[in-house]
């Protein structure tokens, strides 16, 4: 695929916001925009936000708008579709996991279903990319029963497969695991944000993703 003069919708979380950049054109999606001579693209990243929906205030309001809250406020007019969550389901979401039948944003696997089927519907002829989660300090943890990050990785795909929507495997080929402490030190220094240096790497996996289809 072309991605010169395409619009694109980004919509994500902290590492789509840009935090951890030194300044908004240093995140992947301005990158992106420069990079490939995109006519627009659109940054919907919220830091703290996440994929299914709180189910107790967050202590940070902004963190509960949940993607499957936002992603009707999106631009009407997007070529691509480019979800790039579920870092925060992991890290400090409280929505169940629930079932593959589930279909409401409430559980995570709902949510999952929710946000495909929504994006299908908007955007009927735009192509749709999920992103898997990276690398994060502390991936393999688990807490009250849910599973570590991999785990939610491998939902992401597995809803993905049912919709016949392309992912993006970042945790197993982004070049970003937090497991090496030269890879944090250069891109991933916080072992959750990727730095400006970290955001270069993103835009050219993510280039060499939607090239490819």
């Amino acid at each position: 695929m072309k991605l010169e003069n395409k619009v694109i919708c980004f919509l994500g979380d902290s590492i789509t916001e840009g935090h951890g950049t030194s300044a908004p054109d240093k995140k992947f999606s301005e990158l992106i925009y420069k990079r490939c001579k995109l006519a627009a693209a659109y940054n919907y990243g919220i830091g703290g936000s996440r994929i299914a929906r709180q189910q107790t205030k967050s202590e940070n309001p902004r963190w509960d708008m949940d993607f499957c809250g936002r992603f009707s406020e999106m631009k009407d007019n997007a070529d691509i579709v480019f979800v790039f969550g579920g870092t925060n389901d992991y890290g400090h979401g409280d929505a169940p996991i629930g079932e593959f039948s589930d279909r409401t944003p409430d559980t995570f696997y709902g949510g999952l279903h929710y946000l495909m089927s929504g994006l299908i519907e908007k955007y009927p002829e735009a192509v749709i990319v999920f992103a898997t989660p990276l690398h994060r300090g502390g991936d393999t943890n688990t807490r009250d029963g849910r599973p570590d990050l991999k785990g939610f990785r491998d939902m992401i795909k597995e809803v993905a497969e049912y919709y016949s929507l392309p992912v993006l495997d970042l945790w197993s080929m982004s070049g970003l695991s937090t497991n090496s402490p030269v890879i944090c030190e250069r891109y991933v220094p916080d072992k959750l944000h990727p730095n400006d240096a970290g955001h270069v790497v993103l835009a050219d996996r993510i280039i060499g993703f939607l090239s490819s289809l």
